[in-house]
Protein backbone atom coordinates (compact mmCIF):
# COMPACT_ATOMS: atom_id res chain seq x y z
CA UNK A 1 0.00 0.00 0.00
CA UNK A 2 2.93 2.71 0.93
CA UNK A 3 4.81 1.26 -2.22
CA UNK A 4 1.56 2.55 -4.47
CA UNK A 5 0.94 6.10 -2.71
CA UNK A 6 5.16 6.37 -3.55
CA UNK A 7 5.02 5.72 -6.88
CA UNK A 8 1.57 7.72 -7.21
CA UNK A 9 3.42 10.90 -5.34
CA UNK A 10 6.33 10.20 -7.35
CA UNK A 11 3.91 10.75 -10.71
CA UNK A 12 1.71 13.74 -9.49
CA UNK A 13 5.69 14.85 -9.09
CA UNK A 14 6.77 14.37 -12.38
CA UNK A 15 3.72 15.56 -13.95
CA UNK A 16 3.63 19.20 -12.23
CA UNK A 17 7.44 19.72 -13.64
CA UNK A 18 6.39 18.90 -16.80
CA UNK A 19 3.82 20.91 -16.56
CA UNK A 20 5.69 24.14 -15.36
CA UNK A 21 8.30 23.92 -18.12
CA UNK A 22 6.01 23.41 -20.86
CA UNK A 23 4.72 26.45 -19.43
CA UNK A 24 7.88 28.72 -19.27
CA UNK A 25 8.80 27.30 -23.04
CA UNK A 26 5.85 29.73 -24.35
CA UNK A 27 5.75 32.30 -21.84
CA UNK A 28 4.81 36.18 -23.11
CA UNK A 29 5.01 38.94 -20.60
CA UNK A 30 2.52 42.24 -21.92
CA UNK A 31 4.91 44.78 -21.55
CA UNK A 32 7.08 43.19 -24.16
CA UNK A 33 4.24 42.71 -26.88
CA UNK A 34 3.61 44.62 -30.03
CA UNK A 35 -0.01 44.43 -30.35
CA UNK A 36 -0.91 45.43 -34.13
CA UNK A 37 -4.45 46.69 -34.39
CA UNK A 38 -4.58 48.61 -37.99
CA UNK A 39 -2.58 47.61 -40.67
CA UNK A 40 -2.58 49.69 -43.73
CA UNK A 41 -1.25 48.18 -47.55
CA UNK A 42 -0.47 50.07 -50.08
CA UNK A 43 1.17 49.19 -53.63
CA UNK A 44 4.60 50.93 -54.14
CA UNK A 45 5.06 49.77 -57.52
CA UNK A 46 4.23 46.48 -59.91
CA UNK A 47 6.31 44.09 -57.23
CA UNK A 48 6.10 46.20 -53.78
CA UNK A 49 4.12 46.66 -51.17
CA UNK A 50 4.18 49.17 -48.22
CA UNK A 51 2.88 47.87 -45.15
CA UNK A 52 2.17 49.66 -41.72
CA UNK A 53 1.27 48.51 -38.38
CA UNK A 54 -0.33 50.57 -35.60
CA UNK A 55 0.24 49.50 -31.92
CA UNK A 56 -1.01 51.27 -28.93
CA UNK A 57 1.65 52.42 -26.14
CA UNK A 58 1.45 50.43 -22.83
CA UNK A 59 3.56 53.60 -21.29
CA UNK A 60 1.25 56.27 -19.85
CA UNK A 61 3.50 59.05 -19.72
CA UNK A 62 4.43 58.80 -23.80
CA UNK A 63 3.73 61.81 -25.92
CA UNK A 64 1.78 59.42 -28.24
CA UNK A 65 -0.40 56.79 -27.47
CA UNK A 66 -0.01 54.61 -31.04
CA UNK A 67 3.07 53.90 -32.56
CA UNK A 68 3.37 52.96 -36.16
CA UNK A 69 5.93 51.40 -38.02
CA UNK A 70 6.34 50.67 -42.03
CA UNK A 71 8.26 48.82 -44.09
CA UNK A 72 8.23 48.18 -48.26
CA UNK A 73 8.81 44.26 -49.27
CA UNK A 74 7.72 41.84 -52.15
CA UNK A 75 5.42 40.12 -49.80
CA UNK A 76 3.28 40.65 -46.11
CA UNK A 77 5.61 38.41 -44.62
CA UNK A 78 9.03 39.79 -45.74
CA UNK A 79 7.46 42.99 -44.47
CA UNK A 80 6.74 41.52 -40.83
CA UNK A 81 10.12 40.11 -40.48
CA UNK A 82 11.42 43.90 -41.39
CA UNK A 83 8.99 45.71 -39.00
CA UNK A 84 9.72 43.22 -36.55
CA UNK A 85 13.95 44.90 -36.86
CA UNK A 86 11.97 48.36 -35.86
CA UNK A 87 10.86 47.79 -32.56
CA UNK A 88 11.99 46.31 -29.23
CA UNK A 89 8.36 44.42 -28.96
CA UNK A 90 7.60 41.12 -29.77
CA UNK A 91 4.59 41.89 -32.80
CA UNK A 92 2.04 39.46 -32.19
CA UNK A 93 -1.20 39.83 -34.48
CA UNK A 94 -4.17 38.32 -32.45
CA UNK A 95 -5.25 41.61 -31.90
CA UNK A 96 -5.59 42.81 -35.40
CA UNK A 97 -8.81 44.58 -36.06
CA UNK A 98 -8.37 46.58 -39.10
CA UNK A 99 -6.62 46.24 -42.79
CA UNK A 100 -6.93 49.26 -44.83
CA UNK A 101 -5.61 48.84 -48.73
CA UNK A 102 -5.27 51.80 -51.16
CA UNK A 103 -7.68 52.03 -53.96
CA UNK A 104 -4.50 50.87 -56.69
CA UNK A 105 -4.16 47.74 -54.36
CA UNK A 106 -8.17 47.14 -54.54
CA UNK A 107 -7.80 47.84 -58.39
CA UNK A 108 -5.11 45.25 -58.97
CA UNK A 109 -6.76 42.45 -56.94
CA UNK A 110 -6.88 41.71 -53.45
CA UNK A 111 -6.62 38.17 -52.87
CA UNK A 112 -2.82 37.99 -52.90
CA UNK A 113 -2.70 39.92 -50.39
CA UNK A 114 -5.48 39.03 -48.24
CA UNK A 115 -3.78 35.18 -48.49
CA UNK A 116 -1.37 36.13 -46.08
CA UNK A 117 -3.81 37.23 -43.40
CA UNK A 118 -6.21 33.83 -43.71
CA UNK A 119 -3.20 31.54 -43.70
CA UNK A 120 -2.44 33.22 -40.30
CA UNK A 121 -4.29 31.03 -37.32
CA UNK A 122 -3.62 34.27 -34.58
CA UNK A 123 -5.79 36.81 -37.50
CA UNK A 124 -9.13 36.68 -36.67
CA UNK A 125 -11.41 35.95 -39.73
CA UNK A 126 -13.68 38.87 -38.13
CA UNK A 127 -10.86 41.26 -38.81
CA UNK A 128 -12.40 44.40 -40.81
CA UNK A 129 -11.58 45.37 -44.33
CA UNK A 130 -11.46 48.62 -45.69
CA UNK A 131 -10.58 50.44 -48.87
CA UNK A 132 -8.72 53.83 -48.78
CA UNK A 133 -9.97 56.60 -51.39
CA UNK A 134 -5.93 57.53 -51.13
CA UNK A 135 -3.14 56.59 -50.00
CA UNK A 136 -3.41 53.73 -46.39
CA UNK A 137 -0.61 54.89 -44.65
CA UNK A 138 -1.07 58.64 -44.53
CA UNK A 139 -4.39 58.40 -43.40
CA UNK A 140 -3.02 55.58 -40.72
CA UNK A 141 -0.02 57.91 -39.52
CA UNK A 142 -2.17 60.85 -39.35
CA UNK A 143 -3.20 62.67 -36.01
CA UNK A 144 -6.58 63.52 -36.08
CA UNK A 145 -7.97 65.93 -33.58
CA UNK A 146 -9.65 64.55 -30.47
CA UNK A 147 -8.91 61.04 -31.97
CA UNK A 148 -5.33 60.07 -30.34
CA UNK A 149 -5.84 56.53 -31.69
CA UNK A 150 -6.29 56.96 -35.55
CA UNK A 151 -7.33 52.65 -35.72
CA UNK A 152 -9.80 52.79 -33.26
CA UNK A 153 -11.76 56.15 -34.45
CA UNK A 154 -11.64 53.78 -37.95
CA UNK A 155 -12.43 51.12 -36.11
CA UNK A 156 -15.66 53.26 -34.41
CA UNK A 157 -16.94 54.64 -37.73
CA UNK A 158 -17.01 51.46 -39.30
CA UNK A 159 -18.94 50.13 -36.76
CA UNK A 160 -21.36 52.81 -35.66
CA UNK A 161 -21.93 53.33 -40.01
CA UNK A 162 -22.50 49.72 -40.19
CA UNK A 163 -25.43 49.80 -37.26
CA UNK A 164 -27.27 52.64 -39.51
CA UNK A 165 -26.57 50.51 -42.57
CA UNK A 166 -24.68 53.42 -44.56
CA UNK A 167 -22.27 50.52 -45.31
CA UNK A 168 -22.23 46.64 -45.00
CA UNK A 169 -19.76 45.61 -42.17
CA UNK A 170 -17.36 43.59 -44.59
CA UNK A 171 -14.57 41.00 -42.45
CA UNK A 172 -12.50 38.96 -44.10
CA UNK A 173 -14.66 35.93 -43.44
CA UNK A 174 -17.09 37.52 -45.58
CA UNK A 175 -15.10 38.72 -48.23
CA UNK A 176 -13.59 35.53 -49.06
CA UNK A 177 -17.27 34.02 -48.48
CA UNK A 178 -18.95 36.23 -51.62
CA UNK A 179 -15.42 35.72 -53.50
CA UNK A 180 -15.83 31.76 -53.75
CA UNK A 181 -19.38 32.16 -53.67
CA UNK A 182 -20.64 32.28 -57.80
CA UNK A 183 -23.91 34.24 -57.06
CA UNK A 184 -22.84 37.27 -55.70
CA UNK A 185 -20.01 39.65 -55.80
CA UNK A 186 -17.83 41.05 -52.42
CA UNK A 187 -18.09 44.95 -51.61
CA UNK A 188 -15.55 46.69 -48.57
CA UNK A 189 -16.65 50.05 -47.32
CA UNK A 190 -14.42 53.10 -48.75
CA UNK A 191 -13.41 55.73 -46.33
CA UNK A 192 -11.78 59.02 -47.33
CA UNK A 193 -9.76 61.47 -45.38
CA UNK A 194 -11.34 64.57 -45.59
CA UNK A 195 -9.04 66.49 -43.00
CA UNK A 196 -9.68 67.26 -39.79
CA UNK A 197 -12.14 63.57 -40.14
CA UNK A 198 -11.85 60.44 -41.45
CA UNK A 199 -15.84 60.21 -43.50
CA UNK A 200 -17.35 57.00 -45.60
CA UNK A 201 -17.01 57.98 -49.47
CA UNK A 202 -19.02 55.03 -50.14
CA UNK A 203 -19.52 51.41 -50.75
CA UNK A 204 -16.80 49.41 -53.13
CA UNK A 205 -18.05 47.37 -55.30
CA UNK A 206 -15.78 43.90 -56.74
CA UNK A 207 -15.83 41.91 -59.24
CA UNK A 208 -13.65 39.05 -58.39
CA UNK A 209 -10.87 40.37 -56.40
CA UNK A 210 -10.81 43.90 -58.27
CA UNK A 211 -12.67 47.04 -57.20
CA UNK A 212 -14.66 48.39 -59.99
CA UNK A 213 -17.04 51.48 -58.68
CA UNK A 214 -18.63 52.33 -56.03
CA UNK A 215 -21.74 53.46 -54.63
CA UNK A 216 -22.11 57.27 -52.86
CA UNK A 217 -22.60 56.94 -49.05
CA UNK A 218 -25.88 58.82 -49.41
CA UNK A 219 -26.81 55.37 -51.70
CA UNK A 220 -26.11 53.26 -49.01
CA UNK A 221 -29.46 52.61 -47.15
CA UNK A 222 -31.21 51.77 -50.63
CA UNK A 223 -28.16 49.18 -51.12
CA UNK A 224 -28.73 47.72 -47.92
CA UNK A 225 -32.74 47.40 -48.95
CA UNK A 226 -31.87 45.41 -52.02
CA UNK A 227 -29.47 43.26 -50.13
CA UNK A 228 -31.32 41.66 -47.28
CA UNK A 229 -33.62 42.39 -44.38
CA UNK A 230 -32.51 44.43 -41.37
CA UNK A 231 -34.19 45.98 -38.32
CA UNK A 232 -32.38 49.85 -37.38
CA UNK A 233 -31.11 52.42 -39.50
CA UNK A 234 -32.24 55.44 -41.37
CA UNK A 235 -33.17 56.99 -44.52
CA UNK A 236 -34.06 60.29 -45.59
CA UNK A 237 -36.48 60.47 -49.06
CA UNK A 238 -36.80 64.00 -50.90
CA UNK A 239 -40.86 63.90 -52.21
CA UNK A 240 -40.39 66.42 -54.55
CA UNK A 241 -38.72 69.66 -55.78
CA UNK A 242 -34.58 70.66 -55.55
CA UNK A 243 -32.59 68.66 -53.17
CA UNK A 244 -32.53 72.39 -51.64
CA UNK A 245 -36.29 73.52 -51.64
CA UNK A 246 -38.44 70.36 -51.40
CA UNK A 247 -40.71 68.48 -49.48
CA UNK A 248 -38.39 66.07 -46.74
CA UNK A 249 -39.09 63.02 -44.48
CA UNK A 250 -36.84 61.36 -42.61
CA UNK A 251 -37.62 57.81 -41.09
CA UNK A 252 -35.80 56.18 -38.44
CA UNK A 253 -36.25 52.94 -36.32
CA UNK A 254 -36.46 51.11 -39.65
CA UNK A 255 -37.73 47.82 -40.01
CA UNK A 256 -36.97 46.35 -43.59
CA UNK A 257 -38.19 42.85 -44.71
CA UNK A 258 -36.79 41.67 -48.26
CA UNK A 259 -38.58 39.36 -50.37
CA UNK A 260 -36.92 37.83 -53.86
CA UNK A 261 -39.23 36.62 -56.68
CA UNK A 262 -37.67 34.34 -59.95
CA UNK A 263 -39.09 34.15 -63.14
CA UNK A 264 -38.44 33.28 -66.49
CA UNK A 265 -38.98 35.40 -69.77
CA UNK A 266 -40.38 33.19 -72.76
CA UNK A 267 -36.99 32.48 -74.06
CA UNK A 268 -36.18 30.71 -70.32
CA UNK A 269 -33.91 33.92 -69.09
CA UNK A 270 -34.63 33.80 -65.50
CA UNK A 271 -36.02 37.56 -64.23
CA UNK A 272 -35.70 38.73 -60.88
CA UNK A 273 -37.97 41.04 -58.74
CA UNK A 274 -36.95 42.48 -54.98
CA UNK A 275 -40.08 43.66 -53.05
CA UNK A 276 -39.28 45.55 -50.03
CA UNK A 277 -41.67 46.40 -47.30
CA UNK A 278 -40.15 49.12 -44.65
CA UNK A 279 -41.84 50.17 -41.77
CA UNK A 280 -40.32 53.07 -39.47
CA UNK A 281 -41.09 56.07 -37.36
CA UNK A 282 -41.21 59.64 -38.92
CA UNK A 283 -38.53 61.90 -37.47
CA UNK A 284 -39.21 64.98 -39.32
CA UNK A 285 -41.45 65.85 -42.07
CA UNK A 286 -41.58 69.37 -44.43
CA UNK A 287 -44.47 68.72 -46.43
CA UNK A 288 -48.12 70.58 -46.88
CA UNK A 289 -49.89 67.04 -45.68
CA UNK A 290 -50.98 66.59 -42.33
CA UNK A 291 -49.14 63.30 -40.87
CA UNK A 292 -52.13 62.93 -38.42
CA UNK A 293 -54.98 62.25 -41.31
CA UNK A 294 -55.24 58.40 -42.27
CA UNK A 295 -55.67 59.83 -45.81
CA UNK A 296 -52.89 62.27 -45.91
CA UNK A 297 -50.50 59.60 -44.14
CA UNK A 298 -51.53 56.82 -46.98
CA UNK A 299 -50.37 59.54 -49.69
CA UNK A 300 -47.25 60.63 -47.87
CA UNK A 301 -46.78 56.35 -47.59
CA UNK A 302 -46.97 55.78 -51.22
CA UNK A 303 -44.94 58.91 -52.34
CA UNK A 304 -42.02 57.43 -50.25
CA UNK A 305 -42.64 54.44 -51.66
CA UNK A 306 -42.12 55.18 -54.86
CA UNK A 307 -38.93 57.39 -54.77
CA UNK A 308 -37.39 54.67 -53.18
CA UNK A 309 -38.54 52.43 -55.99
CA UNK A 310 -37.22 54.87 -58.45
CA UNK A 311 -33.76 54.67 -56.26
CA UNK A 312 -33.10 51.31 -55.99
CA UNK A 313 -34.30 50.77 -59.67
CA UNK A 314 -31.48 53.14 -60.39
CA UNK A 315 -28.46 51.23 -58.40
CA UNK A 316 -29.77 47.94 -59.71
CA UNK A 317 -29.02 49.52 -63.88
CA UNK A 318 -25.87 51.01 -62.36
CA UNK A 319 -24.89 47.66 -60.63
CA UNK A 320 -25.73 45.66 -64.24
CA UNK A 321 -24.43 48.15 -66.07
CA UNK A 322 -20.90 47.50 -64.25
CA UNK A 323 -21.25 43.78 -64.38
CA UNK A 324 -21.30 43.05 -60.72
CA UNK A 325 -23.68 41.41 -58.58
CA UNK A 326 -23.51 42.84 -55.36
CA UNK A 327 -26.55 42.36 -53.76
CA UNK A 328 -26.54 38.40 -54.48
CA UNK A 329 -29.27 38.41 -57.03
CA UNK A 330 -27.70 35.24 -58.35
CA UNK A 331 -28.08 33.29 -55.09
CA UNK A 332 -31.73 32.99 -55.67
CA UNK A 333 -31.83 32.51 -59.07
CA UNK A 334 -29.67 29.73 -58.85
CA UNK A 335 -31.51 27.77 -56.11
CA UNK A 336 -34.50 28.14 -58.21
CA UNK A 337 -32.61 26.07 -60.80
CA UNK A 338 -30.40 22.21 -60.67
CA UNK A 339 -26.55 22.85 -60.70
CA UNK A 340 -26.35 21.78 -63.88
CA UNK A 341 -28.64 24.48 -65.32
CA UNK A 342 -27.19 27.06 -63.32
CA UNK A 343 -23.06 25.99 -64.85
CA UNK A 344 -24.92 25.89 -67.90
CA UNK A 345 -26.22 29.75 -67.55
CA UNK A 346 -22.80 31.14 -67.34
CA UNK A 347 -24.18 33.73 -64.80
CA UNK A 348 -21.34 36.35 -65.14
CA UNK A 349 -22.22 36.90 -68.53
CA UNK A 350 -26.16 36.71 -67.95
CA UNK A 351 -26.18 38.68 -65.30
CA UNK A 352 -25.79 41.97 -67.04
CA UNK A 353 -29.14 41.81 -69.49
CA UNK A 354 -31.58 40.07 -67.39
CA UNK A 355 -34.78 42.02 -65.94
CA UNK A 356 -33.79 42.90 -62.70
CA UNK A 357 -36.71 45.49 -61.06
CA UNK A 358 -37.84 46.49 -57.43
CA UNK A 359 -40.72 47.51 -55.33
CA UNK A 360 -41.13 49.36 -52.17
CA UNK A 361 -44.11 49.45 -49.83
CA UNK A 362 -44.13 51.72 -46.69
CA UNK A 363 -45.88 51.72 -43.58
CA UNK A 364 -45.50 54.95 -40.68
CA UNK A 365 -45.01 53.36 -37.63
CA UNK A 366 -45.83 56.34 -35.46
CA UNK A 367 -44.85 59.92 -36.26
CA UNK A 368 -43.35 60.99 -32.90
CA UNK A 369 -43.98 63.82 -30.26
CA UNK A 370 -46.39 66.19 -31.52
CA UNK A 371 -47.53 69.92 -29.72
Amino acid sequence: MKLNMRKIMLLLVTLTVAMTLTGCGDQRILEKLGFSQTSSYDLVDDNRLEIAVSMPKADPQARTQREVLSAVAASGKEARTKLAKQTNLLLVSGQLRNALFSMSIARSGMIKHLDTLLRDPSISPRLKLSVVNGNAKQMLQKDYKQHPITGKYIDGILDKEAMGRTIPLTSLYSFTRDLYDDGIDPVMPVLRDSGEHINIDGVGLFRDDRYITMIPAKEGIIFAFLRGSFKQGEVAVQLNGHQSMGDIILFSSLISRWRVKVGRDSSGVPSVHIHIKIKGSVLEYTGKLSLTEPGDQKRIEQQVAKKLTERGQKLIAFMQKNRVDSIGMGIPVRNHMSYAAWEKLNWPEVYPSIKATCSFTVVINNTGKSA
